[in-house]
C-alpha cells in the first residue's frame, strides 16, 4: 500500500499486517502563493517515488482511493502503462481521481451521483459486519446489550467520532418531547462532549420513589464500539451525511434525518440526496435542525410504522451490500485476470 507519513495509514495499514510504502504529501495550495510555484516539482517528485515503488514490487493494477497519494501513484502507473481502478466514495470527486479517471476504462462511484467518465456504481466497500447484518433478526439482543426496550420506537443519534454540537444540542433539547411520545433514544455524543437533557438520569430513578420506571430511556455514551448493534437497535438515525454513514445505513435499510455539516463545498448533502431521493429518509439544513424539527419530523415519522418500513425498504433497494466484491472483480478485470483465478 501507497501512503504518507502523516496519514491514518501510517497506523492502520500496519497494524493489518501490510506493509506500507512512504510517498511525499503533496498539497494543493487553494489560493495564488508562493508555494504554487514549487507544486510541479513537488508532484514530479512523489511520482518519481510511487513509481519506484511500482517497478520494485511488480505491480500488475494500481488502485486508488483519491487523496494526497493517489495522484502520483496514477501518474506513475499510467507512465508504466499500467491498468488503473479508480473508487471515488464523494458524489464530488477530488482532483486526484478526476485526472486518474481519465486514464482508465475502470471507474467505481459510491454514488450514482458522482460525475466521472465511464462511472459504475458500486458503492462503497463496507466492513463484513455491516454488510451481513440482519437487522430484523438482531433487534432484540441489540436493544437488549443497551438496555432499551424491546417494543418502543427508537431513535440512534451520532455525529462521527468527534460527535456534532449541532445534533448533541438539538437532541437534548428534544429529549422531553421524545420521551413524552414514548420515544427511547441511544445517542453517542462524541468523546469529551455531555449532554443535558433535563430528564433524571438512570443511576437516580431508583433512587426517586416517585420516578417513572417505565419512561423511556435517553442512553447517552461518547462512543459506540459496535456500530452494528446501535442500527440494529433503531428505528431512524439522526446523523450527520458523510460518505460512509450515508452507504452503510442505506445498505442495511435503516432510514435516516440527514443533517449534512455545512461547511466545505457542499459535498455531505450530496451525499444524501441520492438516498433521500430514493424514499430512504430525510434531508435537513444544518441551521434548520431545532427541537421544533425533532418535534414535527422525527416524533411523527417514528411513531408511523407503515412510514418507517416503507423508508427501510427503500433505503435497502437503494443501498449496496456487494461494493467489496464488485470493485475486487473489477480490479481482477483490469489486470487480465478472472474472478475464479482469485478463488
Amino acid at each position: 500500500a501507497l501512503g504518507t507519513a502523516t496519514g491514518l495509514e501510517a497506523r492502520l495499514v500496519p497494524a493489518r499486517g501490510y506493509d506500507l510504502e512512504l510517498v511525499p504529501r503533496v498539497p494543493l495550495p487553494r489560493r495564488a502563493t508562493p508555494a504554487l510555484l514549487l507544486l510541479p516539482g513537488r508532484v514530479a517528485g512523489a511520482v518519481r517515488v510511487a513509481g519506484r515503488v511500482l517497478d520494485r514490487v511488480g505491480a500488475d493494477v494500481v488502485v486508488g482511493f483519491g487523496g494526497y497519494v493517489a495522484l502520483p501513484a496514477y501518474l506513475a502507473a499510467g507512465r508504466r502503462r499500467l491498468p488503473i481502478v479508480v473508487h471515488e466514495a464523494n458524489s464530488r470527486p477530488g482532483l486526484a481521481n478526476r485526472v486518474g479517471a481519465r486514464l482508465t476504462p475502470w471507474v467505481a462511484v459510491g454514488t450514482p451521483e458522482t460525475r466521472l467518465p465511464r462511472a459504475r456504481y458500486v458503492g462503497l466497500p463496507l466492513r463484513r459486519a455491516i454488510a451481513d447484518l440482519d437487522r430484523p433478526a438482531l433487534r432484540g439482543p441489540a436493544r437488549e446489550s443497551f438496555g432499551l426496550d424491546a417494543e418502543r420506537p427508537t431513535l440512534l443519534v451520532f455525529g462521527g467520532s468527534q460527535g456534532a454540537r449541532r445534533l448533541n444540542e438539538t437532541a437534548a433539547a428534544a429529549a422531553p418531547s421524545l420521551a413524552a411520545a414514548g420515544v427511547q433514544v441511544l445517542h453517542a455524543t462524541g468523546h469529551g462532549h455531555e449532554v443535558h437533557t433535563g430528564l433524571a438520569p438512570d443511576a437516580d430513578l431508583h433512587a426517586d420513589p416517585d420516578a417513572d420506571l417505565d419512561a423511556p430511556r435517553y442512553l447517552a455514551l461518547p462512543y459506540l464500539d459496535r456500530m452494528e448493534l446501535a442500527y440494529a437497535a433503531a428505528d431512524l438515525a439522526l446523523c450527520r451525511a458523510g460518505a460512509m454513514t450515508c452507504a452503510e445505513l442505506a445498505a442495511v435499510g435503516l432510514p435516516a434525518a440527514y443533517v449534512p455539516l455545512p461547511h466545505g463545498n457542499g459535498e455531505q448533502e450530496l451525499n444524501a440526496r441520492p438516498v433521500v431521493g430514493a424514499g430512504g429518509g430525510l434531508l435537513v439544513r444544518d441551521a434548520d435542525l431545532t427541537p421544533d424539527w425533532v418535534r414535527d419530523h422525527v416524533i411523527p415519522l417514528l411513531t408511523d410504522p407503515l412510514r418507517l418500513s416503507a423508508m427501510s425498504r427503500a433505503a435497502a433497494a437503494f443501498g449496496r451490500r456487494d461494493a467489496d466484491e464488485t470493485l475486487v472483480d473489477m480490479v481482477l478485470a483490469a489486470a487480465g485476470r478472472t474472478p475464479e483465478d482469485h478463488r
